[in-house]
């Protein structure tokens, strides 16, 4: 623990990680901002959590992570980008070389639009090849690259988890409104992914829990231009969408592993 000051506590001072049995080391990626930062602020309020590297693409630009970072030495920014493999394994490095198993990865990493480009297809005529690969690249394989350079820093027969944010939109089944073809395409593959994750990590890694979860609405750049009919009641702020997901993982146990769940523990239909 640093000396600097103590860690925060949630507002009822209680745990969201009782299950975890030991400190835990966490790993949160899309963590300048957002959801992501969001996590790594309510990580840091628990007293059970020794470590969080918090992984974005320009931490030197991140100018609420150094404030969270510069008053708690516990966490610790981590320079990735989950489309480049080369940073990807750079940042595993460094992870690695602090010789602390990694108790939990949240990939929190995710886009679907741009103020100037990419944005949500509303019909078959709107679709272009740049985006569906854009989306792909960060939604889709994004999650799966981040696994490959992580996955080997978690423990083998230890509890663990790793978790990554999908969307409800992503299921096939529950697609009912059509639209948004890349993004609604690029997370099914992502769900296809750590559903086939799981399979191969419970072949050898007993202790290893991995899921797709759905955060559900939340106040973020992400959800702005969409959230007008959104009842109040179902949306969230990053803090309260942190909260009810880091409850979700803490009731994980081998039985949830390779599944696809909402922000209250709802189980979804792929």
């Amino acid at each position: 623990m640093p000396p600097n000051q103590p860690p925060a506590r949630n507002h009822d001072g209680e745990s969201v990680l009782s299950r975890f049995q030991r400190p835990v080391t966490a790993l949160v990626t899309g963590a300048s901002r957002g959801l992501g930062l969001a996590f790594v602020q309510r990580l840091a309020a628990e007293v059970g959590v020794r470590r969080v590297w918090a992984g974005c693409r320009n931490p030197s630009a991140a100018a609420e992570l150094a404030a969270m970072a510069g008053a708690d030495g516990r966490i610790r920014p981590l320079g990735l980008d989950v489309t480049d493999e080369g940073r990807l394994a750079g940042a595993a490095r460094i992870v690695a070389m602090e010789a602390e198993p990694l108790d939990m990865v949240i990939n929190c990493v995710g886009v679907l639009h741009e103020p100037e480009g990419m944005q949500p297809e509303r019909r078959l005529a709107e679709v272009r090849a740049d985006w569906l690969l854009q989306s792909f690249a960060v939604n889709g394989a994004g999650p799966l690259l981040l696994a490959r350079y992580f996955e080997p820093l978690l423990p083998r027969r230890e509890r663990a988890v790793f978790a990554s944010l999908s969307a409800r939109v992503g299921s096939i089944s529950d697609n009912r409104l059509g639209g948004w073809y890349a993004y609604r395409g690029a997370k099914a593959a992502q769900n296809m992914f750590m559903k086939t994750l799981s399979i191969e990590l419970a072949r050898r890694a007993r202790g290893i829990v991995c899921v797709a979860l759905h955060p559900g609405t939340t106040r973020t750049g992400l959800s702005q231009p969409f959230r007008g009919s959104v009842p109040e009641d179902r949306l969230f702020s990053p803090e309260r969408a942190a909260e009810q997901l880091l409850r979700v993982i803490d009731g994980l146990g081998s039985s949830e592993n390779g599944g696809f769940f909402a922000w209250n523990g709802e189980k979804i239909p792929w």
